[in-house]
């Protein structure tokens, strides 16, 4: 069989999907154990240990499961309160040597290395779950405007599978419950308590406030927002990173900073005053304010701070962070409540790697059955060999653009997969029916059935958009989405990568299969 162009679109794609799913090196001969948080107080912590990070051996001993680390482990837990131990923990990034108490086993949670870049959602893989109460008795109105915030937030945060729910106790308050997939309670609990309130401050007058009734907006990308610089700290300990980013002001708050700071003196090059920055209270940096902004009105302010860590990397890391954080805040304005978590706890996963493994099985059962089916219609063995190996190529493209985009596939977009699979084998049998008749040549039979494929893929694209929550912004499909939202995605991309991808391939396989 000739390898059209078509072809090797295909077998790139597959390449590059094998990667995004299984890395270089792959995953799977990774050894040790992997860091899922580190409690952010504890010695640990200080010492360089970080989520992510892969633990290979600890006092001499070799690392290659959660049984092996908690042997190793155990001369820590059987150590009196305040005795110490000398540990020496090596991952792949750095070697800690210290004297830590029986406490660092609670500081760190560890799980075994996932053989593949694929996030699993939170009936495959468990995560955190948290109800949240008012400072004050909520109204269903008021539950869902703080529910709303709250999504908004971390949706900025770039968070995905996070599942927000009402809650009515017996004494009828309203919480909001959150739940994360692969989160620990206490990042979760590093989230959500604290309200967020920005304000920009000159002495005891509010410049401008968090949120889009001050702020029309937040510099992200480029030239707007970016790290400034890195140097090491004056002790010696770490480095730090400075950020920057550019926010614009409406005229209300740009009027207010020229009412303020015309009443200031000038020192030198800057106002006698600087502009401070609170977060809840908390003074996080100044600005000196440049003596050419006196009395004038200024719609465009530069934010800037600094993230420090041991090392250069993670002082960058850490510089981001705090970026984003401070974007995110001044993007959503403060939360309308004052927060209390009433509950917090890890959630195990309710499916598990038994019922991955049984999916998988049996939807490598279905595609066989198919492909039988195939062989009694068509009776060519190349035929069915054909559909299954193009069906499984369709599994992996979808499976390589989750882990590189980091979607969570939970149960809902499994499910999308399947129904992905299943229009896919309906657009091969329409190739493989339009190929055979004869009444047309057969690169016209094979382009109609390429625009009838390309037809139902628009109107079952624009069906299933909705459900994703994309048009939220628009009003359109923002309450469908939810539990819906993982089955359309995954159906969408399924089709999507179908239609530009595996089903012109296929045509190409069809017709050489005809014409033999």
């Amino acid at each position: 069989m000739k390898i059209t162009f078509r072809m090797w679109i295909l077998f790139a794609a597959v390449a590059l999907s094998l990667i995004s799913i299984f890395s270089i090196p792959p995953m799977i001969f990774e050894k040790g154990v992997i860091v899922s948080s580190v409690e952010t107080n504890s010695s640990i912590f200080n010492n360089g240990l970080r989520a992510e990070m892969i633990i290979q051996e600890i006092s001499g001993q070799v690392i290659n499961s959660i049984e092996d680390y908690s042997n190793a482990m155990q001369l820590i837990s059987a150590l009196e309160e305040n005795e110490t131990k000398k540990l020496t923990i090596k991952t792949k990034d750095i070697e800690i040597i210290n004297l830590f108490t029986r406490e660092i086993i609670n500081d760190i949670s560890v799980e075994e290395i996932p053989s593949t870049r694929i996030k699993m959602g939170l009936d495959l893989r468990g995560g955190a779950r948290a109800f949240v109460k008012a400072d004050v008795p909520l109204s269903n109105s008021q539950l869902n405007d703080l529910i709303a915030v709250s999504e908004q937030r971390l949706n900025v945060y770039g968070l995905s599978d996070v599942k927000f729910f009402k809650i009515t106790t017996s004494s009828g308050d309203n919480l909001m419950g959150i739940e994360i997939a692969g989160s620990s309670p206490e990042d979760l609990e590093e989230l959500i308590e604290k309200q967020g309130k920005f304000e920009a401050k000159i002495g005891n007058d509010t410049v401008f406030v968090g949120g889009d009734k001050d702020i029309t907006h937040v510099g992200r990308t480029g030239s707007d927002a970016y790290i400034s610089e890195c140097n090491l700290q004056n002790d010696g300990t770490g480095d730090y990173c400075n950020f920057r980013f550019v926010i614009s002001l409406s005229a209300e708050a740009a009027q207010r900073h020229a009412d303020i700071t015309d009443n200031l003196s000038i020192n030198g090059s800057y106002l006698s005053k600087q502009l401070d920055f609170y977060i809840d209270g908390i003074l996080t940096s100044s600005l000196n304010i440049g003596a050419d902004l006196k009395g004038n009105i200024a719609t465009q302010i530069l934010i800037s701070g600094a993230g420090n860590g041991p090392t250069r990397q993670e002082a960058l890391n850490d510089a981001k962070a705090e970026m984003k954080k401070l974007q995110t805040i001044l993007i959503t304005g403060s939360l309308p409540y004052k927060l209390e978590i009433v509950k917090i706890d890890k959630i195990s996963p309710t499916l598990g790697d038994q019922f991955t493994k049984q999916i998988m099985i049996a939807g490598l059962f279905a595609i066989l059955a198919v492909s039988l089916l195939v062989f009694i219609r068509y009776r060519k063995i190349k035929v069915s060999f054909a559909l299954v190996t193009v069906s499984l190529s369709e599994v992996l493209i979808i499976l390589g653009v989750a882990a590189l985009i980091g979607w969570n596939l939970d149960l809902p977009s499994i499910a999308g997969i399947i129904a992905a699979i299943g229009t896919g084998i309906d657009s091969q049998l329409i190739i493989l029916d339009e190929a055979r008749d004869k009444r047309e040549s057969i690169t016209q039979r094979i382009k109609k059935a390429l625009f009838i494929i390309a037809t139902a893929f628009a109107t079952t694209a624009v069906a299933l958009l909705p459900l994703t929550g994309l048009l939220g912004f628009m009003g359109i499909g923002a309450a469908s989405a939810g539990l819906l939202k993982g089955f359309a995605v995954t159906t969408i991309i399924g089709i999507t990568t179908g239609v530009l991808i595996s089903r012109p391939a296929f045509a190409d396989i069809a017709k050489q299969l005809e014409e033999d």
